[in-house]
């Protein structure tokens, strides 16, 4: 230990010694801010140059000459300890950090890197509600500040969308993923080193990842699209890492793989496992995932491979394994070692579950025990309090002397304070009087608010058409329902000799901003179709204008864009990001159209759609709708989902377009049982003979 004192004392002197030579580099810094250098400097070049119990003693001397805080002391102590992959010890410091009161920028910025930290360990040992309540309160104080960086404030927003997603709050998971993506989009921008690039991919994968697991296969599709075109627009750049590319497309081609086959395309699903097993990463070794994906095929002997190791993987990751750990990961391989008849592995592992749960109820109980033993602590005390009451009775009759003389005082104070009481009074009715003035006036201002968004949705319905060609030889019918006063999808049309274009949307998010974004997407599909462009053309032309620089909010919109010959039948579209249209030659047989996967509209400046054809369609209605449909949930939060959208759409028999749509709107609102809509819906069905 003495040694250690004595390097660390010629090592900090050396290193002021170079900070004094270089001093006249640092000029245009005040000494504050140099001082502040000069200890990241320190600590930073400790963690890799010196021993752990010398960097403990550097930190504890920074401190005591008050060179740096105790949020930062006690945040660099649990990071020492988090490397050194002592989970409780990381915690205990990193809470002191997160809990204490920060006092000026220094300390806020490591204030909150500590909630950041532990909120992810909590979320790691699936403690999603105290990740919750640790983070939540935090987000607008971390954006307000804008000393957290864009790539942590994207990772910690990704995490409060992964603790929503598993405690089924998917409204504010959606919301807390597209502000996470909008944040590394901003990172992304000022970052030329490309690490907010590949903290992008590794987050959005992990987001993929986690609504696979909570069954919103729609969202984690939507987001594995975002995750390949990212991967595109990585891999052109001049300093892009290829065995980094390799590792997350590894990641995107077993998540995709999971979201197909839930979806029941096996064969496509199998398709994608066999890209990923191609990859690199999964060939050296580096990208072997738990078997999920040959569980849910029925692949069990490939899945009693994947899961070979998975306990030695959850010791080395947490000292505690949870319930739901043990459920999510140990479960598993008992699942495949008995579907696959290994009938004494299922055994083995099942009576190591056994003992594994019989653990992590003791450890629950232990936790439980604490949180009581706080509770009884604090009763204990009361319980001194009250006999210290009862030890002091005797003094009652001299405190009752002491009361009868107050009062006597309080009646001559009485006297006085009436009249005083009085004025007061009628002070407090003037006040009364103008608080009631000023609810009336924000109930009209409410009022008004009302009658403007009431406006805005007439102005919005008004920029869809309600009426429908009549033309021989074709039958088109749709109609758009927003969820709140006004909402982000669109349709339109235009027909231009015997060529008609059709368009439908669906912008990221809701309300005014949404409709906004609408208002623009639909004038620009307009613009172009008039001006005869190809549809995958239109998408790449719309694209380039909504996205870049000015959509600072990262909004994104998915678009179903067609151009069909009435006389022929032949039918040119472009497919960005939205959801499958079904296609059907009387819809009795019909089946999702399959396409290429475009980006969403909106994301990137520089991409180019790619465009796909028909030969003919020809008596083959076409029915296209917005996730409104397929994700329309009961009061039970159960989806009406795609196979309910196949099932209804055979069972209709087509008469119209406008009979489709309108049975299909009836079959939603029976499936909602009353329940509010949870996004907006639009629907188009049409047919050209």
């Amino acid at each position: 230990m003495a040694m250690n004192r004595f390097l660390l004392v010629v090592w900090t002197v050396l290193l002021f010694v170079s900070c004094d030579y270089n001093a006249s580099s640092y000029s245009a810094i005040d000494e504050k801010s140099q001082q502040a250098l000069h200890n990241d400097s320190l600590i930073f070049q400790a963690k890799h140059t010196l021993s752990i119990d010398t960097v403990f003693a550097l930190v504890d001397s920074l401190e005591q000459i008050h060179a740096i805080g105790p949020i930062r002391a006690n945040y660099e102590r649990g990071h020492i300890y988090n490397l050194l992959k002592e989970d409780c010890m990381c915690e205990k410091y990193w809470k002191l950090a997160a809990t204490s009161e920060a006092h000026g920028q220094a300390e806020e910025r490591y204030n909150y890197r500590a909630i950041i930290g532990l909120a992810h360990k909590y979320q790691i040992k699936h403690d999603f509600e105290g990740a919750l309540r640790l983070s939540v309160p935090s987000v607008a104080k971390m954006k307000k500040s804008g000393i957290v960086s864009s790539a942590d404030l994207g990772t910690h927003l990704g995490d409060i969308g992964i603790c929503h997603l598993k405690t089924k709050r998917f409204a504010e998971a959606d919301k807390c993923f597209e502000e996470s993506f909008a944040e590394f989009r901003k990172g992304i921008a000022s970052d030329t080193t490309l690490y907010t690039f590949e903290k992008t991919l590794v987050i959005l994968n992990n987001t993929v990842l986690f609504c696979i697991d909570a069954h919103q296969y729609d969202a984690a599709m939507r987001w594995s699209l975002c995750v390949d075109s990212l991967i595109q627009v990585y891999c052109q750049q001049p300093q892009a890492d290829s065995a980094q590319a390799d590792k997350q497309y590894a990641r995107m081609c077993n998540n995709r793989s999971r979201i197909v086959l839930a979806k029941g395309n096996r064969q496509e699903a199998l398709k994608w496992y066999e890209r990923y097993q191609h990859t690199k990463s999964y060939q050296d070794g580096s990208q072997r995932f738990p078997g999920e994906f040959q569980l849910e095929a029925g692949l069990y002997s490939e899945a009693v491979k994947s899961y070979a190791d998975i306990e030695n993987e959850i010791r080395r990751r947490v000292d505690r394994p949870s319930l739901d750990i043990i459920q999510q990961y140990v479960f598993p391989k008992f699942r495949a070692n008995a579907g696959a008849g290994n009938k004494d592995s299922a055994i083995a592992v099942g009576l190591r579950i056994m003992t594994a749960l019989d653990s992590a109820i003791a450890w629950q109980k232990q936790d439980e025990a604490a949180e009581l033993s706080a509770i009884y602590e604090t009763q204990e005390k009361d319980l001194q309090i009250v006999e210290q009451q009862t030890s002091l009775s005797h003094q009652r009759f001299v405190a009752a002397i002491i009361v009868l003389a107050i009062v006597v005082l309080a009646l001559v104070l009485f006297i006085f304070f009436r009249h005083r009481a009085a004025m007061r009074l009628e002070l407090a009715h003037e006040q009364l009087k103008g608080a009631y003035d000023q609810l009336e006036e924000a109930t009209a201002v409410k009022e008004r608010m009302a009658s403007e968004l009431r406006i805005a949705r007439d102005i919005q319905m008004s920029m869809v058409p309600s009426e429908f060609p009549h033309r021989e030889g074709l039958d088109l019918y749709a109609a758009m329902t927003p969820a709140k006063e006004v909402g982000g999808d669109l349709y339109g049309y235009q027909i231009e000799g015997d060529k008609l274009y059709f368009a439908v949307g669906d912008v990221s998010g809701k309300g005014v901003p949404a409709s906004l974004f609408m208002a623009q997407a639909t004038r620009l599909f307009l613009t172009l179709a008039k001006q005869g462009m190809m549809p995958a053309e239109i998408c790449t032309r719309i694209n380039a204008a909504l996205s870049g620089e000015d959509n600072q909010n990262g909004m994104f919109v998915t678009m179903f864009i067609g151009l069909v010959d009435l006389q022929t039948g032949h039918l040119l579209f472009c497919n960005a990001g939205h959801n499958p249209p079904v296609i059907g030659g009387g819809l009795q047989q019909g089946e999702f159209l399959k396409m290429e996967s475009n980006a969403p509209i909106g994301l990137w400046p520089d991409l180019h759609f790619v465009g796909e054809e028909i030969e003919s369609i020809k008596n083959r209605p076409l029915f296209v709708y917005t996730d409104g449909l397929n994700e329309a949930e009961n009061p039970q939060r159960q989806q009406f989902g795609e196979a309910r959208l196949i099932d209804a759409l055979r069972r209709t028999r087509y008469s119209s377009s406008q009979q489709v749509v309108e049975a299909l709107a009836a079959e939603i609102e029976k499936h909602r049982q009353g329940t509010e809509p949870n996004d907006d819906l639009t629907m188009m069905c049409l047919k050209v003979s």
